[in-house]
């Protein structure tokens, strides 16, 4: 949605909601990254450039680098997992748009690693310039003009719709999220490979839907998947790993923490903190998790950072939201954990 969370956001959190279940929690998910920041020139290349079919690896990463030639995503910089999908080449290109009137809608670009749907949305219309919306009444931001937003796949919505200005470079441009619902490993899966999302759009002051057939394709190669039964005890309590993915865009970990005070209000407020190994700590996306007597089980996830030789899991009670840049008194102590990660190829 630090300078991607605290880093990638200009704005706090929203606190979670306290109940005895936890559910499907998305409250760290204010309206995605405001601070994304992409570069705005583009270029014109002579059709001779890819007649060849060959380019040469320092072409290639030049080109990388060149707007509309290579990804917008790889200019974000507040966002390293979606930086790393477009310098990687796991952005797709696509060209899915609708207008109605004078207003266009154009989805440019899409990256989905399993867990994360991002795409780029472009606003064109006589009120909208240099990132401003003229409602009639008032000039308001792009970003502030979205008057509701619904995401479907094979008809059922999926909540969670995150979404943010692109930066001063774009201004006219929008970075849309969803960070996919997780999916029991014993049950179909809900999300396939490749998917069309009904991505049904509404702007402030204009009486019409607009209606987006945005396709998504799972890109991502470099896929950690662990299993690690990873445990760590003190005379707090444990904590235990499970489940571990990584790509080079998000970071899922399945955790439970056990306190030895049943349904205290210190263990519904306990989340993990995860750091790389260079000490960055992920921004947390969101999550699903359930209280028990004296544990909570949860299934976090986290933005990653770029390639890491391990994961550093760290319990701690949250104050505001669990998204919080942690002080070193909310550490529950004892419970670090280690998970040392495969190496990650080139892609």
């Amino acid at each position: 949605m630090s300078t991607l969370v605290r880093s990638r956001l200009d704005e706090t959190y929203a606190a979670l909601p306290e109940r005895p279940a936890v559910q499907n929690e998305r409250a760290p998910r204010q309206r995605l990254r405001k601070t994304a920041s992409v570069a705005a020139a583009t270029i014109l290349l002579g059709a001779t450039v890819f007649a060849s079919g060959f380019v040469s690896p320092v072409m290639a990463k030049s080109l990388k680098q060149i707007p509309m030639v290579g990804s917008l995503f790889s200019s974000i910089e507040a966002d390293l997992g979606l930086r790393a999908a477009g310098e990687q080449g796991l952005a797709a290109k696509v060209n899915a748009g609708v207008s109605y009137q004078d207003v266009k809608l154009d989805v440019t670009e899409t990256v989905y690693d399993g867990t994360r749907a991002v795409f780029l949305l472009h606003v064109a219309a006589p009120n909208v310039k240099d990132g401003m919306f003229d409602t009639g009444k008032e000039a308001v931001k792009l970003s502030n003009a979205i008057d509701s937003i619904v995401f479907k796949v094979n008809g059922q919505e999926i909540n969670g719709v995150n979404y943010a200005s692109a930066g001063a470079a774009n201004p006219n441009l929008l970075v849309f999220e969803n960070v996919l619902p997780a999916v029991d490993q014993n049950e179909a899966t809900l999300i396939p490979d490749n998917f069309h999302a009904e991505v049904l759009v509404k702007l402030v002051g204009i009486d019409h839907e607009f209606i987006l057939d945005v396709p998504f394709q799972k890109t991502t190669k470099d896929i950690i998947n662990l299993n690690p039964t990873a445990s760590q005890s003190s005379d707090q309590g444990s904590l235990t790993v499970s489940e571990v993915n990584v790509t080079p865009v998000t970071t899922r970990l399945v955790t439970t923490i056990k306190l030895g005070k049943p349904l205290s209000e210190q263990l519904s407020h306990t989340r993990i903190a995860v750091y790389d190994d260079q000490g960055r700590q992920l921004p947390a996306l969101n999550g699903e998790g359930t209280l028990e007597e004296n544990s909570i089980s949860f299934d976090g996830r986290f933005a990653s950072t770029g390639k890491t030789k391990y994961l550093i899991v760290k319990p701690f009670v949250y104050e505001d939201d669990f998204s919080e840049k942690v002080r070193e008194d909310q550490f529950i102590e004892g419970l670090e954990l280690k998970i040392d990660l495969p190496p990650q190829s080139e892609q």
